[in-house]
């Protein structure tokens, strides 16, 4: 959902690459029917999408690595010591988390749809 939503912000700038990987990823899965609901809702398809695995190859790639939650910093830092001081929460303006809502209720995606799409913005605010 952040992936999407982000390059949908930031359509109008060609230059910007972004992509989504997981610490834990189901390699080769789709987006959950929540989330994909949540999204067509809003206007954004990711059916197409499917999960990779991160990797320090992948990391080297980013300038900005935006993650979810406080440990997954500390798991990239010990996957990549030459990623500190490009990841960063998502919620890092506001101080907060997005807890995973994998294999949770709708209400648990709907959630964590509000706090990406608040990051999101607060970070759209910095970044222009």
């Amino acid at each position: 959902m952040a992936e999407a939503l982000l390059k949908d912000k930031c359509k109008q700038h060609s230059n910007i690459k972004i992509e989504s990987a997981g610490l834990g990823a189901l390699v080769g899965h789709g987006a959950d029917d929540a989330a994909q609901s949540l999204m067509k809702a809003k206007g954004v398809d990711i059916s197409e999408h499917r999960a990779r695995q991160l990797n320090s190859n992948l990391l080297n790639e980013f300038d900005l690595v935006l993650v979810m939650e406080t440990g997954h910093i500390d798991a990239i830092h010990q996957m990549s010591p030459s990623s500190k001081g490009r990841v960063h929460l998502l919620g890092k303006w506001s101080d907060f988390e997005i807890p995973d809502p994998y294999k949770q209720s709708q209400r648990a995606f709907e959630v964590a749809l509000e706090l990406i799409e608040r990051g999101i913005d607060e970070w759209m605010e910095r970044l222009n």
